[in-house]
């Protein structure tokens, strides 16, 4: 079964547990953050979708270009990364309005997919799903079946669903827009491995094996910041545990995310959902 490879592409120091800390003047770091993993994707002939912030896409339109024309899927991240949790229905549609006039304007293409910043959809952000269908979203995949202080829904479906309009956790056959929800590790509890923190977490034999289980019944989605893999990404004075969940591993990310390319086969979401 093919996997699916997702970039979530945002500026480092939109990050939920960063962004209070950053100073005045800083280097957002975009351009060289990218580049070695585009490289690696070549050298696999792997293609991923870019979630794209559309702030992020306004101030790097050529680059955003040259991701759609190696054949990468651009999709959509929001404009701001503000998280659903600060935002109402009106200011979401708007943020969703410039993301995908900045994202076409770019690509020539309407954005079929999105991620909300920070995992933000659960059942107090349900409303998103009417916004994104509007704007002629396809799938969604911001949805967590964990609980954390940040996101989750612990209670959602593991597999590729309909999400219903009236609870994100039930499926509804008739629904209109896909949700691919975040892979997570059935072992007793949800253990989440596809991405970020967990993904700097755990040695790569254990995804190794933990993926090859989860991929002979459904599809894996991983996800990845380029800002994770670049060591020379700023290190701020934050409290410990931001600290920790932040940094912790990056040194080794990018030989980790090579592990995975080299024994995995990944593609777009578009493509796994087959859209």
């Amino acid at each position: 079964m093919v996997n699916a490879l997702s970039v979530d592409l945002e500026f480092w120091y939109t990050a939920e547990l960063v962004k209070k800390f950053v100073p005045q003047k800083i280097d957002d770091q975009v351009v060289e953050s990218i580049e070695p993993l585009l490289s690696l994707m070549d050298k696999y002939n792997t293609k991923a979708t870019f979630f794209v912030l559309g702030s992020l896409a306004e101030k790097y339109p050529e680059l955003i270009k040259h991701i759609h024309d190696k054949g990468h899927e651009i999709a959509s991240h929001g404009y701001s990364h503000k998280t659903l949790y600060d935002l109402d229905k009106e200011s979401f549609d708007d943020e969703i309005k410039r993301s995908v006039t900045i994202l076409k304007k770019i690509t020539g293409e309407n954005p079929i997919g999105f991620r909300a910043p920070t995992f933000s959809i659960n059942n107090s952000t349900k409303w998103a799903f009417e916004i994104l269908e509007k704007y002629g979203f396809k799938y969604d995949s911001s949805i967590f079946p964990i609980k954390t202080m940040l996101y989750g829904e612990p209670t959602a479906p593991l597999h590729v669903y309909k999400p219903s309009k009236h609870n994100v956790t039930i499926n509804d056959p008739c629904g209109n827009i896909i949700e691919f929800p975040m892979t997570v590790a059935r072992l007793g509890m949800n253990i989440p491995i596809c991405g970020g923190f967990y993904f700097r977490l755990f040695p790569s034999y254990f995804f190794y094996l933990i993926l090859k289980k989860i991929k002979n019944i459904r599809p894996v989605v991983i996800y990845i910041h380029p800002w994770e893999t670049y060591i020379q990404t700023p290190r701020l004075n934050l409290p410990f545990f931001s600290s920790f969940i932040t940094y912790y591993n990056i040194k080794s990310n990018l030989s980790k995310f090579e592990y995975l390319l080299k024994n995995f086969e990944f593609t777009t979401m578009r493509n796994v959902l087959e859209l």
